[in-house]
């Protein structure tokens, strides 16, 4: 069993909890845990969507650096690995997922954040990549995925800086798609996960990946990703539901197949 991550599911969502207090610092053992629990999540039929949470006061407020003050070029090298596979098993995790942002979400934190579909903040959350505070630079992600999200402008003054960004900053940026009154991050997040665990899971997973695919490649091959992918939801029965439905003027009741 998980020490520092949990797994709860109710009505077809997933929450992860982080649970490694009193900052959920994300050390080598949590990040090989959430590594793992993802890739469990992904084989699972009985999960439409996920909720990635840290609880009520903070999401996870970076990297364990006690544990990475002392470490070798050598040990980073091999500790890089199993960071970058942890959050990568997260991105590509097919259902959709929510993070349920709550105070902060900082370095690795926010790189957790990024590898989810939909960010929903606390408005009292803080954000940010303040690794080179540290004279270091994200190595979980940040480089990466933030300039996909928000620009290249916009995350080289993030990762530059270091510096953190309220919630109103971050929805302004792009950064999370929606705030929240302090308190409410996770049912809102819980709410949007049950209405996406209601849709047509067939189709979802074909969406996330006709967009996270089709960022890696150019517009043509993109295209085709997405064309693909298009034609072959017509073999589903959510496409005939949910096509019957329209034409009945009456909701959809999708099944999952």
């Amino acid at each position: 069993m998980p020490e520092f991550v949990s797994l709860d599911v109710v009505d077809g969502v997933g929450t992860v909890l982080l649970q490694r207090p009193p900052m959920n610092a994300l050390n080598l053992q949590m990040q090989m845990e959430i590594r793992d629990l993802a890739r469990e999540i992904a084989g699972r039929r009985d999960i439409g969507a996920v909720v990635i949470h840290g609880g009520p006061k903070v999401f996870a407020a970076g990297a364990d650096i006690k544990e990475m003050a002392d470490m070798s070029y050598q040990d980073m090298l091999h500790a890089s690995v199993a960071l970058q596979d942890c959050f990568t098993a997260v991105a590509r995790i097919p259902q959709p997922t929510v993070a349920a942002i709550t105070g902060y979400a900082l370095g690795g934190g926010c790189e957790l954040a990024l590898c989810c579909d939909l960010r929903i903040a606390a408005d009292d959350a803080r954000l940010g990549q303040p690794e080179i505070t540290l004279g270091i630079i994200p190595g979980a992600g940040g480089t990466q995925r933030l300039p996909r999200l928000i620009g290249v402008s916009r995350a080289k003054d993030l990762i530059l800086t270091g510096r953190h960004v309220g919630a109103e900053e971050a929805l302004e940026m792009g950064l999370v798609n929606a705030v929240v009154p302090a308190g409410e991050a996770y049912e809102s997040a819980l709410k949007l996960a049950r209405k996406l665990a209601a849709g047509p899971a067939i189709a979802l997973r074909a969406a996330k990946e006709a967009v996270d695919h089709g960022m890696d490649v150019d517009l043509a091959t993109g295209l085709d990703i997405e064309r693909v992918r298009f034609a072959g939801l017509f073999a589903t029965e959510d496409q005939r539901i949910g096509m019957a439905a329209f034409i009945a003027k009456q909701p959809p009741e999708f099944t999952g197949n």
